[in-house]
């Protein structure tokens, strides 16, 4: 029981985000919908790294080389300590804003899916 609640809880915070980012790029035009969007997508793009040593390698493994920014680029904690010195820094640039609203949108539906980090071999964590 604990695993559907606990995706179910990710789910309900990806579709938040996701509408916080859309709320945000109504609200501010179409540079702060451009970045949500761009940083929804840019956490993928770590599966870039590394991608020539990827022949022959089991199906569903990352390329150990890309495993340390995959996992960066995934963690929760780093879009939300950015939030943190968004709301209480000098920074006021509502774009910003809606791009992390992407990037934590985008961790909450890997989760809730059951796509997490990776071991430093590049296989799912469980």
């Amino acid at each position: 029981m604990l695993p559907v609640a606990r995706c179910t809880a990710w789910l309900l915070n990806a579709l938040f985000w996701s509408a916080f980012a859309v709320l945000e790029a109504v609200n501010h035009g179409w540079l702060a919908g451009l970045l949500a969007v761009a940083f929804f997508i840019a956490p993928d793009l770590t599966f870039l790294v590394g991608i020539g040593d990827a022949r022959g390698m089991a199906k569903g493994r990352l390329q150990p080389r890309a495993v340390p920014y995959y996992n960066t680029a995934h963690r929760a904690l780093v879009p939300l300590a950015l939030m943190t010195l968004y709301a209480f820094g000098p920074v006021a640039w509502a774009p910003a804003f809606a791009a992390l609203c992407g990037w934590l949108a985008h961790i909450s539906y890997d989760r809730a899916f059951g796509y997490g980090l990776r071991t430093k071999e590049g296989f799912q964590r469980d």
